[in-house]
């Protein structure tokens, strides 16, 4: 826009983009006017509003200081808007204004083309037109939620904005690297994770089949997709078996990147140490996912997760209280095993942690990287994961119907057991390397 203005006048420049934004706006209410059996209703659509940005950019420039021109040009359209709401209201019996409210913003477009940076006014329009086109989206969305949608976004915003904020960061025992605000600061972000692929499951791939559930899963909880596909495989066909394995690997997969993203967000030290074997980690067991998927003898199009997965909500009140619950014992437990057993004592817990959720145990370690050293906490953590794989291994064995799926339960075996040779393998290797 600079270089452009080093050839063109600014007054040029700034005409011909009032123009065009206002003729785009114009455009957008000329579609839905087409859409719609009551286009009559209607004030004006791509000229109209053309006229409209211009008249605002007219006016403006010929009182730029004390704007009274703009000012009762601005009066003047409001009463012929009005005017024409009320002959709406009484003939057509409607009553939405959005129309009115976007032609009173493309009046006020020359001057916030004339004293805004250009990001700015771009992103008026930007999203003007975004919000026009996407009404049906929202009703969809809004027919979607749930009765109680809204208090969990209340809840999210409480823990996050609220409560946080005011927590003290002091110990609560002496010696203890444990305070109120780190408790919170864990929970607040894996709710926040958790809170995300819920959305987007919901509301983004809500007709997404079990490979796209399956990653979207992982990033909330690995051990609760598996769960869920080991169920849901054991009334559906035996052929579909490599479907669902493919899709708890996935979920395992994803599940890596996870820990990946909590860790860059606490440590950036152990971040740098161990994001290669986590991201060889996550690609080898997609890889074997993608591998098992293509053994499939027929194309099947994905079916979808269970109906209590997709009315589950993960940012449940209670849901974060029990976090906090077991980040506190992992921590305790992490400070005394190391006080009274040592590092090799801390290894035990970490493969003892996979029995249980190990997001709690992970994350104490990662904020504790200052004081047990960046290998101790890469090394444990990947302890856990290993030991997770093997767990998640068993519940699929076991909710799958414990080998009455014969090809189910084969392809588990080799699924699990070669995502868990991979993860014993780098973490050999992160040890002979450190």
């Amino acid at each position: 826009m600079e270089k452009l203005a080093h050839y063109l006048p600014e007054e040029l420049i700034s005409f011909l983009l009032v123009t065009l934004f206002s003729l785009l706006i114009g455009l957008s209410q000329r579609k839905i006017s087409l859409q719609r059996e009551g286009s009559s209703m209607l004030f004006g659509t791509d000229r109209t509003f053309t006229f409209i940005g211009i008249l605002g950019y007219i006016l403006y420039i010929l009182d730029p200081i004390h704007l009274r021109l703009f000012i009762g040009g601005g009066l003047i359209l409001g009463a012929l808007f009005t005017a024409h709401y009320f002959v709406k209201q009484n003939k057509f019996d409607v009553f939405g204004v959005t129309t009115i409210i976007i032609a009173l913003i493309t009046y006020c477009i020359g001057p916030i083309v004339l004293t805004q940076p250009s990001w700015f006014y771009i992103l008026i329009i930007v999203t003007v037109l975004l919000l026009s086109e996407l009404k049906h989206t929202f009703t969809e969305i809004a027919q979607r939620m749930q009765n109680d949608e809204m208090i969990t976004l209340a809840k999210f915003l409480a823990i996050s904005g609220i409560i946080l904020p005011i927590l003290p960061d002091t110990d609560i025992i002496p010696g203890v690297n444990l305070t109120p605000y780190t408790i919170w600061l864990a929970t607040v972000v894996v709710s926040g994770i958790s809170y995300l692929s819920y959305l987007l499951k919901r509301y983004v791939f809500k007709d997404s089949g079990i490979i796209v559930s399956s990653i979207i899963g992982g990033l909330y909880s690995s051990t609760a997709t598996i769960s869920i596909l080991a169920r849901k495989s054991k009334t559906d066909s035996e052929r579909f078996a490599h479907e669902y394995v493919s899709g708890m690997l996935l979920a395992v997969s994803m599940m890596f990147l996870r820990f990946l993203i909590l860790i860059f967000i606490f440590s950036r030290a152990l971040f740098l140490a161990v994001y290669p074997y986590l991201l060889l980690m996550s690609f080898a067991t997609a890889a074997i996912a993608w591998f098992i998927n293509s053994k499939r003898p027929v194309k099947k199009g994905d079916g979808e997760l269970a109906e209590e997965e997709e009315a589950s909500n993960p940012l449940e009140f209670k849901v974060a209280l029990i976090f906090a619950a077991l980040f506190v014992v992992f921590t305790l437990l992490t400070h005394y095993t190391l006080v009274y057993s040592g590092t090799s004592g801390l290894n035990l817990l970490s493969v003892i942690s996979g029995f249980s959720d190990i997001t709690p145990f992970i994350l104490n370690l990662v904020q504790g990287t200052d004081n047990l050293g960046i290998k101790i906490v890469a090394a444990c953590s990947m302890q856990a994961m290993a030991s997770n794989i093997f767990i998640n291994m068993c519940y699929a064995f076991f909710f799958s119907g414990r080998g009455k799926n014969k090809k189910l339960t084969r392809w588990i075996f080799i699924g699990f057991g070669g995502a868990l040779m991979v993860t014993i393998s780098l973490l050999l290797l992160f040890y002979l390397l450190s």
